[in-house]
Protein backbone atom coordinates (compact mmCIF):
# COMPACT_ATOMS: atom_id res chain seq x y z
CA UNK A 1 0.00 0.00 0.00
CA UNK A 2 1.54 3.65 -0.94
CA UNK A 3 1.93 5.86 2.18
CA UNK A 4 1.99 9.54 1.73
CA UNK A 5 3.02 12.16 4.47
CA UNK A 6 1.14 15.15 4.27
CA UNK A 7 2.85 18.89 5.18
CA UNK A 8 1.48 22.28 4.70
CA UNK A 9 1.31 25.53 6.19
CA UNK A 10 -0.69 26.57 9.25
CA UNK A 11 -1.78 29.55 7.23
CA UNK A 12 -5.11 29.13 5.84
CA UNK A 13 -7.28 31.72 6.70
CA UNK A 14 -6.62 33.39 3.18
CA UNK A 15 -8.85 30.87 1.36
CA UNK A 16 -12.64 30.68 1.90
CA UNK A 17 -12.35 27.04 3.77
CA UNK A 18 -14.37 25.41 0.85
CA UNK A 19 -11.95 26.12 -1.25
CA UNK A 20 -9.40 23.64 0.31
CA UNK A 21 -12.17 20.88 -0.23
CA UNK A 22 -11.51 21.45 -3.98
CA UNK A 23 -7.83 21.39 -3.87
CA UNK A 24 -7.93 18.19 -1.13
CA UNK A 25 -10.39 16.67 -3.66
CA UNK A 26 -8.09 17.22 -6.96
CA UNK A 27 -4.72 16.60 -4.79
CA UNK A 28 -5.11 14.01 -1.57
CA UNK A 29 -8.41 12.49 -3.41
CA UNK A 30 -6.52 10.45 -6.19
CA UNK A 31 -4.77 8.91 -3.67
CA UNK A 32 -7.64 8.10 -1.29
CA UNK A 33 -6.63 4.38 -1.24
CA UNK A 34 -3.42 5.33 0.55
CA UNK A 35 -2.24 5.44 4.07
CA UNK A 36 -2.02 8.78 5.29
CA UNK A 37 0.56 10.44 7.91
CA UNK A 38 -0.41 13.77 9.02
CA UNK A 39 0.70 15.80 11.36
CA UNK A 40 -1.34 17.14 14.19
CA UNK A 41 -1.04 21.12 13.93
CA UNK A 42 -3.37 23.62 12.76
CA UNK A 43 -4.19 24.55 9.12
CA UNK A 44 -3.34 22.02 6.48
CA UNK A 45 -2.71 19.15 9.31
CA UNK A 46 -6.33 19.41 10.47
CA UNK A 47 -8.00 20.89 7.47
CA UNK A 48 -6.22 17.74 5.65
CA UNK A 49 -7.15 15.22 8.42
CA UNK A 50 -11.05 16.27 8.48
CA UNK A 51 -11.52 15.89 4.56
CA UNK A 52 -9.77 12.37 4.57
CA UNK A 53 -11.51 11.19 7.39
CA UNK A 54 -14.38 12.72 5.81
CA UNK A 55 -14.38 12.08 2.47
CA UNK A 56 -12.31 8.60 1.91
CA UNK A 57 -11.61 5.70 3.56
CA UNK A 58 -7.67 5.97 3.73
CA UNK A 59 -6.05 4.87 6.89
CA UNK A 60 -4.74 7.87 9.02
CA UNK A 61 -1.84 7.84 11.32
CA UNK A 62 -1.80 11.45 13.33
CA UNK A 63 1.58 12.40 14.43
CA UNK A 64 2.55 14.92 16.64
CA UNK A 65 5.64 16.00 18.07
CA UNK A 66 4.90 15.93 21.73
CA UNK A 67 1.67 14.87 22.99
CA UNK A 68 -1.55 15.29 21.65
CA UNK A 69 -3.17 17.38 24.97
CA UNK A 70 -0.41 20.01 23.81
CA UNK A 71 -1.66 20.80 20.30
CA UNK A 72 -3.17 23.58 19.51
CA UNK A 73 -7.08 23.92 20.18
CA UNK A 74 -8.08 23.70 16.41
CA UNK A 75 -5.84 20.31 15.83
CA UNK A 76 -7.29 18.95 19.00
CA UNK A 77 -11.05 19.64 17.52
CA UNK A 78 -9.90 18.32 14.19
CA UNK A 79 -8.89 14.95 16.06
CA UNK A 80 -12.03 15.04 18.24
CA UNK A 81 -14.22 14.92 14.77
CA UNK A 82 -12.43 12.66 13.25
CA UNK A 83 -11.15 9.86 16.27
CA UNK A 84 -12.98 7.32 14.80
CA UNK A 85 -11.07 7.30 11.69
CA UNK A 86 -7.49 7.90 12.98
CA UNK A 87 -5.97 4.18 13.03
CA UNK A 88 -2.86 5.60 14.98
CA UNK A 89 -1.71 8.43 16.98
CA UNK A 90 1.85 9.10 17.22
CA UNK A 91 3.52 10.94 20.37
CA UNK A 92 6.83 11.30 19.68
CA UNK A 93 7.57 12.82 23.16
CA UNK A 94 9.31 16.33 22.36
CA UNK A 95 9.26 17.86 25.64
CA UNK A 96 10.36 21.44 24.11
CA UNK A 97 7.98 22.13 21.11
CA UNK A 98 10.20 24.52 19.35
CA UNK A 99 11.53 24.15 15.87
CA UNK A 100 13.60 20.95 16.15
CA UNK A 101 10.95 18.80 17.51
CA UNK A 102 8.52 19.86 14.46
CA UNK A 103 11.43 18.98 11.85
CA UNK A 104 12.01 15.74 13.99
CA UNK A 105 8.07 15.06 13.50
CA UNK A 106 7.92 15.69 9.89
CA UNK A 107 11.08 13.63 8.99
CA UNK A 108 9.40 10.49 11.14
CA UNK A 109 6.33 10.88 8.34
CA UNK A 110 8.80 10.98 5.61
CA UNK A 111 10.60 8.41 6.64
CA UNK A 112 7.63 6.06 6.72
CA UNK A 113 5.98 7.58 3.73
CA UNK A 114 6.56 6.58 0.00
CA UNK A 115 6.05 10.43 -1.01
CA UNK A 116 5.01 13.80 -0.12
CA UNK A 117 1.96 16.16 -1.05
CA UNK A 118 3.05 19.73 0.19
CA UNK A 119 1.16 22.66 0.24
CA UNK A 120 3.28 25.57 1.16
CA UNK A 121 2.09 29.14 1.71
CA UNK A 122 5.21 31.00 0.65
CA UNK A 123 7.96 30.07 -1.89
CA UNK A 124 10.84 30.27 1.63
CA UNK A 125 13.11 27.39 2.00
CA UNK A 126 12.52 28.18 5.10
CA UNK A 127 9.24 27.26 6.19
CA UNK A 128 8.83 23.62 7.98
CA UNK A 129 6.72 22.48 4.64
CA UNK A 130 9.74 23.49 2.24
CA UNK A 131 12.21 21.53 4.85
CA UNK A 132 10.05 18.67 4.75
CA UNK A 133 9.74 18.70 1.08
CA UNK A 134 13.39 19.32 0.82
CA UNK A 135 14.36 16.13 2.74
CA UNK A 136 12.02 14.22 1.03
CA UNK A 137 14.01 14.84 -2.29
CA UNK A 138 17.55 14.04 -0.10
CA UNK A 139 15.85 10.75 0.39
CA UNK A 140 14.92 10.37 -3.55
CA UNK A 141 11.16 10.31 -2.64
CA UNK A 142 8.58 11.93 -4.82
CA UNK A 143 6.87 15.14 -4.10
CA UNK A 144 3.75 17.21 -4.99
CA UNK A 145 3.57 20.62 -4.55
CA UNK A 146 0.46 22.31 -4.49
CA UNK A 147 0.83 26.33 -3.19
CA UNK A 148 -1.90 27.33 -1.91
Amino acid sequence: MRSVAVTGTRITGHRPPGAYDTVFGDYLGPFADSHFFIGGAKGIDSLSLVWLARNTGAQITLVVPGSLDRQPAQAQRAVARTRERIERIVELGATELHTAAYHARNRWMVDRSSMVIGFPHATEPSTGTWQTLTYAAEQGKPRLIVPV
